[in-house]
């Protein structure tokens, strides 16, 4: 075997060996809408004295950190988010009512003398050494005049919650004080300890975000001026297990630096995590089976190895993940999956072109017409393949990535995920491709048994697409016109719609709240509606969801009223009502986002056309770019007409729409540019229908490998992948059509207004050797030579 060759087989083994030990030895890590649970993300805000920067959210991440560990959740994430954000992921956590309550606190603890009661309610403001008056939790109607503070919560080494076995009052919780502040204990408890008996100056108050949680009297066994020594004491106040559990939390946990507030917050059920896996699973393996089929009855051999190659692709993307330990959400689960399907494409991309190298030797070689001298050109043709089909991969590749990259940056929650996984999947398609399959496909045609049986390979055969265009030798650029005229009749509907219509913008634009709820009996829309009607929101929008689920979508909504809305769907008829995903975007967020992803597409658009303006010309990236507009028109005018909901993973699809829709115009543009370099004077729209005509067969072939896979995710994927996948499949439709009815028409237009200099002479083709077998037919028909 060649050098080169031991080389790339080397890689193969060794990149496949790991990825293996990588599959089998780790577990990959789900997101919470995979496993179930809860995410909140807080910002920080200043306070009156400590500005919300860098510092001090990381402070107050690590007063969150003890909170959440003294909850008990199992595998608790927090980390930081910017300079004033922070997420925090409860794995497991369905109600998030008491984890919010509980960690997103200030948790501002002082200790006071008692210097009076009170039935008159203070103004309210605290004094500059602390003194105010509050309600005292022990006389309804009651007022404590509280002294200047005493001590901090800062002085507490360790709260504890426990039960009282000796004297059965109950849980209470146990401090204990580090440094000075036993001393400051001791001396405030020996102040009140010389008032009377019964007298509200022998009480001490302990204040919690400015309401008093406890202000115990000091026993009478405790002596004037000596107090409770010994750097520790108990406060008692009547708590159940879980409000001794939480105080002993937040005051173990010490007061945040700076106050937060829940701008995010999405629960989803473990129920609804394992059935999203389960679905796209078997979508996933359908749709992937049903491409496998397609690639492997197209190409042959060539199409089953390839298929092994795609495998292989899959458990090294899978590993990648694992590498990097990367999270795996429900979004980023199907973009693994699209990604696969669209890694058919530089396999499809090398093999039309090695098919077209091969077929074009045997058309001017009469003797390549025999066994023997057809099976010698075999590996030359798909080595041919694989160099020519190179640059169009790497540009198609560099502009999907493009776009992951933007929702890396941009989108938020699991929808980075699907960034991430896209990102992996293009990567790693290359190396499949590349090196897999390649070190499968030459090692199969150098074996006699394949060079003696040529038409096994997949390569010896026109395909009937091919054959038919041959046939009919259609002009298609020739009529431009009439492509853009139609484009642009389409791009009015969608902009109609859009107007009309308006977008359904989701509660990650717009803010609110989204519930899903499950309820034991089925209810049916106007019965849920109705009930959120009685509850007290009339202007919610009530909608089925799947079979049995009912989503209600709300402006802003507290979690009491959250739960009013589950009870009053529970005693409308609908059973036992349990929440299956619950997600609450703050109004700043929800303006945030929707800023985010205009952001994102103005940054998309400005970034494709840089890059195709320095691989081709300004002329080539001017009609990629209309294109590629025309086709986010298209997709967002069609969920204005469907009123379906935009939403972040709309913003994902979108996104994903525009890398596939200059993938696609890149590999024609890529075929032009390749013909002018040969005969810069040919004339352009013949350069470009040739080159339309070439790549069509290879643009049918990868689309019906996304649309395999897409299909399946839209019927099996459930209500979470149905939209993201319609609109895939639109963008997939669209992108194929608007390469030939905008890009290329533009692209002919521009060129011969604003033409290039030539680089050289024109170069003579050589009558022995045509690029493919529709030359070979034009030339026995006496056409002449094309480009």
């Amino acid at each position: 075997m060649p050098r080169a060759p031991m080389w790339r087989a080397i890689v193969a083994l060794v990149a496949v060996a790991a990825s293996l030990y990588l599959a089998l030895t780790q577990s990959p890590r789900l997101g919470l809408d995979l496993r179930g649970g809860t995410q909140i993300v807080l910002q920080t805000k200043d306070s009156p004295t400590v500005e919300a920067d860098a510092d001090s959210t990381r402070r107050a991440l690590e007063v969150l950190r003890q909170r959440v560990d003294a909850l008990g959740v199992s595998e608790p994430s927090l980390a930081q988010a910017g300079d004033r954000r922070i997420v925090v992921e409860l794995p497991g956590v369905r109600d998030p009512r008491e984890a919010s309550e509980v960690i997103g606190r200030t948790a501002q603890l002082t200790v006071h003398p008692v210097t009076g009661e009170t039935d008159r309610k203070g103004s309210g403001r605290t004094a500059a050494d602390g003194s105010r008056t509050l309600p005292d939790p022990d006389r309804p109607g009651g007022h404590l005049v509280l002294g200047p503070t005493a001590l901090t919560g800062e002085g507490v080494k360790n709260a504890e919650a426990v039960f009282d076995q000796q004297s059965m009052n109950g849980w209470q919780v146990t401090l204990d004080f580090r440094g000075k502040a036993g001393g400051d204990w001791a001396r405030v408890t020996g102040e009140a300890a010389c008032a009377p008996q019964g007298a509200p100056e022998r009480r001490v108050a302990i204040v919690l975000d400015g309401k008093v949680i406890s202000a115990p009297g000091v026993n009478a066994d405790v002596r004037c001026g000596a107090g409770i020594t010994g750097g520790s004491t108990q406060i008692t106040g009547g708590f159940d297990e879980d409000e001794a559990k939480d105080l002993a939390a937040l005051v173990k946990g010490g007061a945040l630096p700076v106050p937060v507030d829940v701008v995010e917050q999405r629960t989803v059920g473990p129920t609804l995590g394992a059935e999203a896996i389960a679905a796209s699973t078997q979508a996933a393996l359908i749709g992937l089976a049903l491409t496998a089929l397609f690639i492997t009855f197209v190409y042959r051999l060539l199409g089953a190895l390839a298929t092994v190659a795609l495998a292989l692709y899959g458990l090294m993307s899978y590993a990648a993940l694992l590498a990097i330990g990367a999270t795996l959400t429900l979004p980023g689960l199907a973009g693994f999956v699209l990604a696969i399907g669209m890694a058919v494409d530089a396999n499809v991309l090398v093999f039309e072109r090695a098919r077209e190298e091969y077929l074009g030797a045997r058309a001017t070689n009469p003797d390549a017409r025999d066994r023997g001298a057809g099976a010698r050109s075999l590996p030359k043709a798909l080595h041919t393949g694989f160099t020519k089909a190179w640059s169009a991969v790497i540009d198609s590749n560099v502009t999907t990535l493009l776009a992951a990259g933007l929702l890396f940056t941009f989108a938020t929650g699991p929808v980075k995920g699907f960034g991430v996984t896209l990102s992996i999947g293009v990567l790693v398609s290359m190396v499949s491709a590349f090196v897999v399959t390649r070190v499968l496909a030459e090692t199969a045609v150098r074996r006699g048994f394949v060079r003696r049986r040529p038409h096994l390979t997949g390569l010896a055969t026109t395909g009937r697409l091919r054959t038919l265009l041959a046939r009919r030798e259609p002009q298609i650029v020739r009529h431009r016109r009439r492509w853009l005229g139609a484009s642009s009749l389409l791009v009015v509907v969608a902009v109609a719609g859009i107007a009309l219509r308006g977008l359904d913008l989701g509660v990650e634009f717009t803010g609110g709240r989204l519930v899903e709820y499950s309820t034991s009996k089925q209810v049916d829309a106007d019965t849920a509606r109705k009930a959120v009607a009685d509850a007290g929101f009339p202007r919610a929008v009530v909608q089925e969801s799947g079979s049995d689920d009912i989503t209600v979508r709300t402006g802003d909504l507290s979690d009491a009223e959250q739960e009013k809305i589950k009870e009053a769907l529970a005693e409308k008829g609908g059973g036992q009502a349990t929440v299956e995903r619950d997600e609450r975007i703050g109004p700043s967020l929800g303006d945030e986002l929707r800023q985010k992803a205009l952001i994102a597409l103005g940054i998309a658009v400005a970034a494709q056309l840089i890059y195709l303006t320095v691989r081709f010309r300004w002329t080539f990236a001017s009609a990629a770019v209309a294109a590629m507009v025309h086709d986010v028109l298209l997709v967002v005018g069609l969920f204005a007409w469907l009123g379906k909901t935009v939403d972040s993973v709309f913003l994902a699809a979108v996104l994903t729409v525009i890398g596939y829709s200059v993938n696609d115009t890149v590999v024609v543009f890529d075929r032009i540019r390749e013909a002018r370099r040969r005969d810069p004077r040919a004339d352009l729209a013949g350069t470009a229908n040739t080159a339309v005509i070439r790549t069509l067969p290879r643009t049918v072939n990868t689309g019906m490998g996304a649309l395999f896979v897409l299909a399946a995710l839209a019927v099996l994927g459930g209500d979470s992948l149905a939209d993201f996948s319609v609109a895939l499949i639109a963008g997939v439709i669209v992108g194929v059509a608007s390469t030939v009815s905008v890009a290329v028409p533009v692209a002919v237009s521009l060129e011969r207004r604003n033409p290039a200099a030539p680089r050289g002479r024109s170069t003579p083709h050589k009558q022995d050797r045509p690029a493919s077998p529709l030359e070979a037919r034009r030339r026995q028909r006496g056409t002449g030579a094309v480009v």
